[in-house]
């Protein structure tokens, strides 16, 4: 049987903890439980190094965190203990709503899924690491999602207003709506969980 590393499962605790406090959309709710009831059966665990952007010399600013909450704590400290062996990418397709800057602004992390720390295919728990000023380009996928927001920043669903989650925020992306986000002046991080194989 498969079996999880320690630090990983560690931070699948940690996230499982914090999405679970900050979620207040039902279809979040739903979702994320339903993410961590698939988790109960480890993947195949990747081994070796990771690799990282030059983005990447933002996270210890970011990470950086001053919290109230020991949930959004445990898990920055439990993602730190991971973070030297995920393998940073930057997005490879995207149209002309990114900014100039994307590029070389941006990077994500898959930790469980396809190329993850656990390589599976229902389930994916990610990261997004953007410099400020950065623009993510506009982008849909067929999995619903939950966002977990650890740093000020704007997202956008289809064609609705610009709104910042704040520290802390979490949010709800239907199957198939298009979205973006963006930094300001700071650098910007969050999670995402995405239920890829989400029942019709």
């Amino acid at each position: 049987m498969t079996r999880r590393s320690e630090a990983l499962q560690l931070f699948v605790n940690a996230a499982f903890v914090a999405l679970d406090q900050f979620a207040q959309a039902p279809q979040s709710r739903r979702s994320i439980r339903q993410i961590f009831s698939a988790l109960e059966v480890p993947g195949a665990q990747r081994s070796g190094p990771g690799s990282r952007l030059p983005v990447c010399s933002h996270l210890d600013t970011v990470l950086a965190i001053d919290t109230e909450h020991d949930s959004l704590q445990s898990l920055v400290d439990r993602f730190k203990a991971i973070e030297p062996l995920l393998e940073w990418r930057r997005r490879s397709n995207y149209d002309g709503s990114a900014s100039d800057n994307f590029h070389d602004g941006h990077a994500n992390a898959m930790i469980i899924g396809p190329r993850g720390l656990e390589e599976r295919t229902d389930v994916w728990i990610g990261i997004t690491l953007m410099a400020p000023h950065v623009r993510y380009p506009d982008h849909n996928h067929p999995p619903e999602e939950v966002y977990l927001v650890l740093s000020d920043g704007a997202f956008r669903q289809g064609d609705g207003p610009w709104f910042r989650p704040g520290f802390g925020g979490s949010f709800y992306n239907e199957p198939g709506i298009k979205h973006a986000m963006r930094s300001f002046e700071k650098p910007f991080l969050a999670f995402w969980a995405l239920l890829a194989d989400r029942p019709a």
